[in-house]
């Protein structure tokens, strides 16, 4: 599963110049490994600040570079073997605006934008702005939304695998999961498995969504520091997603603990084909995002459970967890042939428990096809 890094580049410079843009300045991010195969870290809890730090990033013109201008410890201890790169590394006494100057000397950049990752550090956006009085700034997702929002079938393959990831966490997890162990065991036994398996970090905070009623009168979002014992006779949403050579995947399941009631087993039938109608509707060049979050929410309005789905049924999904285009009510983006989606109703019921599904389904010409398998069979543990 090979990336042709060569023609993402090429298509990112017809992307600018149809734009406007002479030139990209792309910090670590997702965008600078999608285009350069850079490798993102895990996420800190804190900031990690090298000096200079505000200039650490790709620029790329439209036929010059692309040129890296970084810290030295940011070369030396993140950003890994770089083959070809023209690399220009800022020393630890090095004046950053003095370097910004020189590699942005290189570029012919008269009458054209420069276009900014969306998180590109505030002191970095304000230096460059200093340095180019005479430019106008713009954001890089005008370049790479685009670009990233149809992806190819080595994309759809990486993503498969991720997908399949999360098949087998949970298969583990169902193991473990019994009344009486605690939500952060649970929560623990999922990471560990997704790193065991071969995910490269959680594709965001892995999470329950508890309704006890003897326990609290609101649903609880759990992410990890709760010792509480899993009772009897509630709804275990989970919520969590894998990362498989920077793509992502992100997956629910609702698990009950004990014998569930009749209208358990009826809002959960509910939302299983609420999915079904989603991801059937997910057919190219035939419907918009906005009508397949329609197709899957009258299956609920028309049960009477209308108001209990209180959120859009799904996000575009790639080498970020959340991308756009979103299926709601009010994204009139045609769907196309590789975009990809999750499909994730619910039925909240305030007082009793939640029941959601989550996969994320690739659009093809006949509907959604799905990158996750695990069972969507009503389960029970006692």
């Amino acid at each position: 599963m090979t990336i042709n890094y060569s023609e993402r580049l090429a298509r990112t410079r017809a992307k600018m110049d149809e734009l406007g843009i002479g030139l990209l300045y792309i910090p670590p991010s997702t965008n600078l490994e999608w285009l350069l195969g850079i490798p993102r870290e895990r996420p800190s809890f804190t900031n990690v600040v090298y000096p200079g730090g505000w200039l650490n990033g790709a620029f790329v013109g439209l036929t010059k570079g692309p040129l890296l201008a970084v810290p030295r410890m940011f070369a030396e201890f993140d950003l890994g073997n770089v083959p070809g790169m023209d690399l220009r590394i800022l020393q630890d006494r090095d004046d950053p605006v003095q370097l910004a100057r020189d590699v942005l000397r290189e570029f012919d950049l008269r009458g054209k934008q420069i276009a900014l990752e969306e998180r590109t550090w505030a002191s970095s956006a304000l230096n460059l702005q200093t340095l180019l009085p005479e430019n106008k700034f713009t954001l890089a997702s005008r370049v790479f939304q685009p670009l990233r929002m149809i992806k190819d079938e080595t994309e759809i393959a990486l993503m498969k695998r991720a997908g399949e990831l999360v098949d087998l966490a949970m298969a583990e997890v169902l193991k473990k999961l019994r009344v009486g162990v605690s939500e952060l065991e649970i929560l623990t036994e999922i990471d560990y498995q997704l790193l065991r398996l071969g995910s490269q970090a959680t594709s965001f905070p892995t999470s329950l969504y508890i309704i006890n009623p003897k326990r609290e009168s609101e649903m609880v979002h759990v992410k990890g520091k709760s010792t509480h014992p899993i009772e009897a006779g509630i709804a275990v949403p989970f919520d969590f997603g894998a990362i498989y050579n920077g793509y992502c995947s992100d997956f629910g399941r609702t698990v009950w603990m004990g014998e569930p009631p009749a209208e358990y087993i009826r809002t959960h039938e509910l939302v299983m084909q609420a999915q079904r109608a989603g991801a059937d509707a997910m057919k190219a060049g035939q419907v918009t995002a906005a009508q397949v979050d329609h197709a899957a929410r009258k299956i609920i309005e028309d049960a009477g459970y209308g108001k209990n789905f209180r959120h859009r049924l799904g996000h575009g999904i790639g080498m970020d967890v959340h991308e756009p285009p979103f299926l709601t009510s009010h994204d009139e983006t045609i769907l196309q042939n590789g975009m990809t989606f999750t499909d994730e109703p619910s039925i909240i019921l305030d007082d009793r428990w939640m029941v959601r599904v989550e996969d994320v389904f690739v659009v093809r010409d006949d509907g959604g096809e799905a990158l996750s398998h695990c069972s969507r069979e009503l389960m029970a543990v006692s």
